[in-house]
This record gives structure tokens, C-alpha cells and sequence, in this order.
């Protein structure tokens, strides 16, 4: 399955200055255990965001870089889009491949995911960067919510939705 998973304001904002709107202690244990020993796919910017701009542990990753001298130390380097969604394909016959950002790679993504993990926070972090708000998309559907919950001052709830027509990458 090919799933994206992200957190979100109440404008559906997600980032602001290449960072996090929010430090949510559950929704980053909620990230790190459904991604663990699985692969993420995410553009440059996001690499560059972690810790030392280093890959997280026990990951596959799976970067987009439009600029093909930029290649980083213990990831699948890909320079073109075509072939970062062939990656990801490949990736998602023998296991789960989570989309984990940025903007621009979550919008280009979004019509070949089956599923979107959201986490919403009750809340207006002063975004810079938004993400479709998919309670008016057509195509996708709440499978999955949870009830709220406090974290870290905030109220957070966990959402699964199901995209009801994904469109199949090319291999």
C-alpha cells in the first residue's frame, strides 16, 4: 500500500519555515511506530529537516532531489519524478511505502496513495504550507477516527482516510 501520513492545523496548514507546526509527543510516537522498518519517500527539504539531516533509523528512504548533484549517504537518491513514483511502485509490491512530505511532494502524490493517515490538531499553527483539504475531496472518505485527545496542551485526533479511486503508477 502506498500511504501518506501527516499532521495538520484546522486550515489543513503543515509546515512553516521547513519545520513542524506543533511538538506533539503522540503524534510523533504514532509516526515513528507506524513507519518504523518500513520506507519512506519524501522530497530534499524534508531530508534535510531531520536531525542532522540525517535518515531515520531502521527506514528505507527513498529521496527526491530535482538537483541530481545533490545525493545523500544511505538513501535511494532519485532526480526525476517519474522515477520517484516507480520507486515508490516497486517499494509497494512487497511492503508499505509512507509519503512523508513535503508540500509539494504530498500534492503530487496524493491521486496514487490508498490511504491517508492524518493526525488534526484543534488548533492554527501559522502555516506557510497547507494540504488539500480532503473533507471536500470527493475522491476520499473517513474510514477511521478517533476520539479527542490532549497532547502537549493541544487536542490531536487520529484520522485514516481511503482514497476510493487511486490512480496506478506505471512501473
Amino acid at each position: 500500500m502506498i500511504i501518506t501520513i501527516l499532521c495538520v492545523d484546522k486550515n489543513w496548514g503543515i509546515g512553516k519555515r521547513n519545520g513542524l507546526l506543533f511538538t506533539l509527543p503522540k503524534d510523533m510516537k504514532f509516526f515513528r511506530e507506524t513507519t518504523l522498518n518500513h520506507v519512506v519517500a519524501m522530497g530534499e527539504n524534508t531530508l534535510l529537516s531531520f536531525p542532522n539531516s540525517k535518515p531515520l533509523k531502521n527506514r528505507t528512504h527513498i529521496v527526491l532531489s530535482q538537483d541530481e548533484s545533490h545525493n545523500y549517504e544511505g538513501v535511494e537518491n532519485v532526480h526525476d519524478f517519474d522515477e520517484f513514483l516507480k520507486r515508490i511502485a516497486e517499494h509497494a509490491q512487497n511492503e508499505d511505502v509512507y509519503i512523508i512530505g513535503g508540500a509539494s511532494v504530498y500534492r503530487q502524490t496524493l491521486p496514487f496513495v490508498d490511504q491517508v493517515l492524518l493526525t488534526k490538531v484543534d488548533a492554527v499553527g501559522g502555516a506557510e504550507l497547507f494540504f488539500p483539504n480532503l473533507d471536500e475531496d470527493n475522491y476520499f472518505e473517513v474510514v477511521k477516527e478517533s476520539d479527542w485527545e490532549d497532547d502537549n496542551g493541544f487536542k490531536i485526533k487520529f484520522l485514516t482516510y481511503k482514497n476510493k479511486h487511486p490512480q496506478k503508477i506505471r512501473i
